[in-house]
């Protein structure tokens, strides 16, 4: 992510851009580069095409390469993952518009965010929800992501350090919960603090000796029945630390 002034995150070891925030089509360099991603999202042909108009949008507001380290800001636009610092990535595009629609967030909701990264899904799901609280287990990141978060307008964001595996129960209930990295179960107190009808998307996958078994893409419904779990299809987030490590999956 990027902040206004000319910060460097030097613990993670990459620059940031520091760039103006407020940045029309005339003045944006990568204005075209956006407009192309959004295209190439939403084409039938796309493996997961995006209809929702309202994603769309949201994606064509947010500067992706501002939540970037400045050497890949050339890069933002394409389908594929981009390190962050400290071991993390943001992911492509096409996924973060995917998990962004399934998701199903409303103008008036309440989202968490497990796992903020640089910031970039926080800030599209700031244009599509009333708040969003969102999680970040590396300090660092946290930092970051919350200065250039503030620093590019987005005040309707809330960002703490801290492990998200319980979520953020003084923030509870949630009507959307999203997590961008993967348990190996589905973490109790993310469902306890949904609202009813809420939902939870999550990666739930094992990681043994690296080696990934299937990890599926999971959407979970807060019903006044019960739980109501769907998979959606196979996916690869890296895993899901601190207190998630030290519990036995139930699954």
């Amino acid at each position: 992510m990027n902040t206004l002034s000319a910060a460097l995150l030097l613990s993670c070891g990459l620059a940031w851009s520091a760039e103006a925030p407020a940045q029309t089509p005339d003045n944006d360099p990568y204005a075209s580069a956006r407009a192309s991603m959004v295209a190439r999202i939403a084409a039938p042909t796309a493996e997961h095409p995006v209809t929702d108009s309202r994603v769309l949008d949201a994606l064509r507001q947010v500067p992706r390469h501002l939540f970037v380290p400045k050497s890949l800001a050339p890069k933002a636009y394409s389908e594929e993952q981009l390190s962050i610092g400290k071991g993390q990535t943001i992911s492509e595009p096409a996924i973060v518009a995917y998990m962004t629609q399934t998701l199903e967030p409303r103008p008036a909701d309440k989202v968490l965010e497990v796992g903020t990264g640089s910031g970039y899904q926080a800030a599209v799901l700031s244009r599509l929800a009333k708040e969003v609280y969102t999680i970040e287990i590396v300090p660092a990141l946290a930092k970051q992501a919350q200065s250039t978060l503030q620093g590019l307008g987005y005040d309707n964001v809330w960002v703490k350090a801290g492990d998200g595996y319980r979520g953020w129960p003084e923030k509870a209930p949630f009507d959307a919960i999203i997590v961008t990295c993967a348990p190996d179960h589905i973490p109790a107190g993310l469902v306890d603090q949904l609202q009813l009808n809420g939902r939870l998307l999550i990666p739930v996958g094992v990681d043994k000796g690296g080696k990934w078994k299937t990890q599926a893409l999971v959407v979970v419904r807060k019903t006044d029945k019960g739980m109501v779990e769907e998979k959606r299809l196979n996916v690869h987030f890296g895993p899901m630390k601190g207190e998630a490590t030290k519990r036995k999956s139930s699954r």
